[in-house]
């Protein structure tokens, strides 16, 4: 009856909390709250060599840390669900165009950029893909990448200065940076950002990123049960429809945050 529990309809999420800046030594930082989960995320822009089949591109690293308070994500449980979802961030961030990667390269073949992004889990309330997606796409909005001149001697040695301006530096575009929407499968319906009683109740979910235009990049089936093709493709329909609404929303949010510039207060992490 499109009903749940909290009062939601199927295709509605909680109420999200998006901070950004919130780590001091970061080159971008965010904290999303999507109900009961709380993300951190953090970004660290490191020079480092460009992979030899990407030469003229840099690259980015996931590191995920579940220092959940949950006891089922203590010891084991926690490093295998930190490694799915580090695999899952580099399934969907290595489709094409997602992140600008080559404005990530210094010098072809020699010096690129790369961004190591921290996923720290701090709470989990069910969802936590989608939580975890928000806050990366926030963070890398937020990452400030200082511009860099290649100087090249007489004698062709290459040498790298960097600016001292804070305020001259490279930003990354993050119009096609995807987001993760979970649709859980629940009796005949299927629920998006489900809690976790509802995450109890669903055999099977589909993992489903899309981007701002509403193309769906990749997608990933979890749990043990079963999923029809017919129900897959309303999957598919919904996830679409929900997603484009969720990166509006959040570029909205982002660009409000931004324009209020210094003068906004923080909260922070602690907060």
């Amino acid at each position: 009856e499109d009903l749940r529990v909290d009062g939601r309809g199927c295709e509605d999420y909680r109420c999200a909390e998006v901070e950004t800046d919130v780590v001091s030594n970061t080159s971008g930082s965010a904290r999303v709250k999507l109900g009961e989960t709380d993300i951190l995320v953090g970004i660290k822009a490191e020079m480092g060599t460009p992979k030899l089949e990407k030469p003229d591109e840099g690259y980015l690293e996931f590191f995920v840390d579940c220092s959940s308070n949950s006891p089922e994500l203590e010891g084991r449980g926690g490093e295998e669900l930190g490694t799915d979802i580090a695999n899952t961030l580099y399934r969907v961030f290595s489709c094409e165009n997602s992140v600008d990667l080559k404005s990530l390269c210094i010098n072809p073949k020699e010096h690129c950029w790369v961004l190591y992004v921290d996923v720290l889990l701090l709470e989990c309330g069910g969802n936590i893909f989608d939580a975890i997606s928000i806050a990366v796409k926030a963070a890398l909005f937020n990452t400030r990448i200082p511009k860099v001149r290649v100087l090249e001697d007489e004698e062709g040695t290459k040498e790298i200065e960097l600016s001292d301006d804070p305020y001259d530096c490279i930003r990354l575009n993050v119009d096609e940076v995807p987001c993760i929407v979970t649709l859980s499968k629940i009796g005949y319906r299927h629920v998006v950002d489900a809690t976790l009683q509802e995450e109890a109740c669903s055999l099977a979910s589909l993992l489903i990123s899309v981007t701002s235009k509403g193309a769906i990049t990749s997608m990933k089936k979890v749990g043990k049960g079963s999923l029809d093709p017919e129900s897959i493709f309303e999957m598919m329909e919904t996830g679409q429809r929900v997603g484009k609404s969720l990166h509006i929303a959040l570029q909205k949010l982002l660009d409000e945050e931004e324009s209020s510039g210094t003068s906004r207060p923080k909260v922070g992490f602690l907060g």
